[in-house]
């Protein structure tokens, strides 16, 4: 069992029809036609949308967001159009809504890796290969890879988990010229990513994207959703990478070790909810997605 452990009722504009609640986003469609996304500060892990959330978090991975797609314009179009909440939205949708294309959405998570971790690693602890793609032996958690690899993964609904595939597998999904595009814009994405985070003393070790076409612009791919947030990314210190091992990181690592420990009381396998956080997590947490965002955009947060 998974999901929502207290699912939210949506909020309620004038003007908004409510679409979807994930997450970590609950998404609208206004009187145009476009999508309207608010970052919620609800927190997932182990499969579950927890009972506590993080202050601001919603915020950070927005205003996060906003920051890299300002980066990336020359490499692929975005879905933002607007950062204004839709007149009548509480005014807590302050910094943390985008006004957005409305998309077809491709169904792939468009999975980039430069270093070998997670459900990269315990494949290729069984095979030495991720997503069907043969590695060299020897490798650890931790290492980097030759090169930058694209690991797609089918999208799968709140509660489950997405599900590694190979590029053969989207390429008959989507198409062999789409699978191509997804496959190009990916790895043009990360590896410049990766270079602004290094240079900041960062390691980018893995991240998520998605894409969508917008039929009223010939189909163009845009790049959708968040980017480049600790939700969507593992970024490391560089100072503290140590291949052979577990690497701290700037996401929600101290909530899932909590999770995992005596002092939470819980069972990850034994399909009861997750406990409310202590206090203490919920502040290591919220620090460390404020020192992503301060280290990665060299500026303070508000």
């Amino acid at each position: 069992m998974s999901g929502f452990v207290e699912k939210p009722e949506p909020v309620q504009v004038p003007g908004l029809v409510h679409l979807h609640t994930g997450k970590v986003r609950d998404l609208y469609r206004d009187g145009d036609g476009r999508l309207v996304m608010v970052a919620s500060d609800r927190m997932s892990a182990y499969d579950w949308v927890l009972p506590t959330g993080i202050p601001d978090k919603g915020r950070i991975l927005t205003q996060l967001s906003l920051w890299w797609f300002d980066r990336l314009t020359d490499l692929v179009a975005n879905h933002v159009l607007s950062t204004e909440p839709p007149a009548g939205a509480p005014a807590d949708w302050a910094g943390r809504t985008l006004v957005c294309r409305s998309l077809d959405m491709l169904p792939v998570e468009c999975v980039a890796r430069g270093y070998l971790t997670g459900s990269g690693l315990a494949e290729y602890e069984q095979t030495r290969t991720v997503c069907g793609l043969a590695l060299p032996e020897g490798l650890v958690d931790g290492s980097e890879l030759p090169s930058p690899i694209f690991t797609p993964a089918a999208k799968a609904e709140v509660g489950e988990h997405d599900e590694n595939v190979s590029y053969e597998e989207v390429a008959r999904q989507v198409g062999a010229e789409t699978a191509a595009e997804l496959r190009q814009a990916t790895l043009a994405v990360y590896d410049r990513a990766r270079e602004i985070a290094r240079d900041r003393g960062i390691v980018l070790a893995d991240t998520k994207f998605e894409f969508g076409r917008d039929p009223s612009d010939g189909g163009r791919l845009y790049l959708a959703d968040e980017v480049l947030t600790p939700d969507s990314s593992r970024f490391w210190p560089a100072d503290q990478w140590t291949p052979g091992r577990r690497q701290p990181s700037f996401d929600k690592q101290y909530v899932r070790d909590w999770l995992a420990s005596p002092a939470s009381g819980w069972d990850r396998h034994g399909g009861t909810p997750p406990p409310p956080l202590p206090d203490d997590v919920v502040a290591q947490t919220r620090a460390r997605y404020v020192e992503a965002y301060e280290r990665l955009t060299l500026t303070r947060w508000q």
